[in-house]
């Protein structure tokens, strides 16, 4: 770092991504992007006529995308927003519904940018502990009187809370923003989309990256009530008001309309991590219960850091977290049916040798 980096950032340890290594070719389970190409749809979108028009700035109003996530998600426009990835929407919440004065309260173990976003905007954290099988007791956050954040379904746990779980906490907490960060919803967890007209303090966040195949394109969902999302609308015009590219709003907007690829692409997925996890569990595996586009998986036969090392020696990628209640665990993409089985022979391989 230079010496021009005020001490405030020089202290910060940022968010540290999955690997994107370009020395070999690897099955790569290490990110939760989706093993299947975007739709034909999005593809016939994207087309020459669109790129040509890249010289023009994209639209700040994102009307057609909106048009199409409105009639999607059964809301109007004006109560939702794009943005560049869902992270860029739950960074504009946080800097919305905290500051110095206003904690942000979030699990212990959770999606690592929650932390760092708080670090890095002064936000005080209140870290509540899983329990010892790592779910979340909503009761935990009731009354807290400060916003909150919940993964549901959690990452990398893929444990997920009923929707009435999510409106215990909401009810509890109604002078408080409550954030559900639905990344992985799609993959059978409960969505609280249909709780926005009954809770005003409700901002439910979802992306396109894992269960529409768009991660490249980086494009996300926030939605809640219209007051709340012009809050997040005043953060995006201070800031960044171009937010969405042209390519990304086509794509997304596309996207949003092939539901019948958007189904058949996720059941796969959803179908190969019943595969995977009986496989795992046959060969002596601890598993979650997981709703998500992952496995949270562990073996007494090795520590989860060189598990992950020797996966990685025969081109296998997956996430290992060096955190002291998940560090024998591995987080575990779910990829084609022909690259898990690659993964389970390679676990043989590695635990039998």
């Amino acid at each position: 770092m230079s010496r021009y980096l005020t001490p405030t950032l020089a202290g910060l340890s940022p968010y540290t991504p999955g690997e994107q290594p370009q020395d070999q070719q690897y099955i790569k389970l290490n990110t939760n992007e989706s093993p299947y190409p975007p739709s034909p749809a999005v593809v016939a979108a994207v087309n020459a006529a669109e790129v040509e028009k890249l010289r023009l700035y994209s639209d700040p109003a994102c009307a057609q995308l909106l048009a199409a996530a409105a009639e999607y998600h059964g809301l109007s426009p004006d109560e939702i927003m794009p943005g560049n990835g869902s992270d860029e929407n739950l960074f504009f919440a946080l800097r919305a519904f905290c500051d110095e004065q206003h904690p942000l309260a979030y699990a212990d173990v959770t999606y690592g940018c929650y932390s760092v976003w708080c670090n890095l905007m002064h936000i005080p954290s209140h870290i509540l502990p899983l329990e010892a099988d790592f779910s979340i007791d909503p009761t935990k956050y009731y009354g807290l009187n400060e916003t909150i954040v919940i993964a549901n379904p959690n990452a990398p746990t893929g444990l997920a809370l009923p929707r009435s779980a999510i409106e215990g906490i909401l009810k509890s907490n109604p002078d408080n923003v409550v954030i559900v960060d639905e990344a992985y919803v799609d993959f059978g967890g409960e969505s609280c989309v249909p709780l926005i007209h009954q809770y005003d303090n409700l901002l439910v966040v979802q992306t396109f990256s894992k269960s529409r195949q768009l991660a490249g394109a980086r494009l996300g969902l926030a939605m809640g009530n219209a007051a709340l999302i012009a809050d997040l609308n005043r953060v995006k015009f201070s800031l960044n008001p171009y937010n969405i590219n042209r390519l990304t709003l086509k794509a997304g907007e596309a996207a949003l309309k092939d539901t019948a690829y958007f189904d058949a692409t996720r059941q796969k997925i959803m179908d190969t991590r019943a595969w995977t996890a009986k496989e795992l569990a046959n060969r002596g595996f601890s598993l979650t219960d997981s709703r998500s586009n992952f496995l949270f998986a562990r073996t007494d036969r090795m520590e989860g850091g060189a598990l992950y090392r020797a996966l990685k020696e025969k081109g296998i990628l997956v996430r290992h977290f060096d955190s002291p209640r998940i560090a024998d665990y591995l987080r575990i993409t779910i990829g084609t049916q022909a690259q898990m089985e690659a993964l389970i022979k390679a676990l043989d391989e590695i635990l039998e040798g």
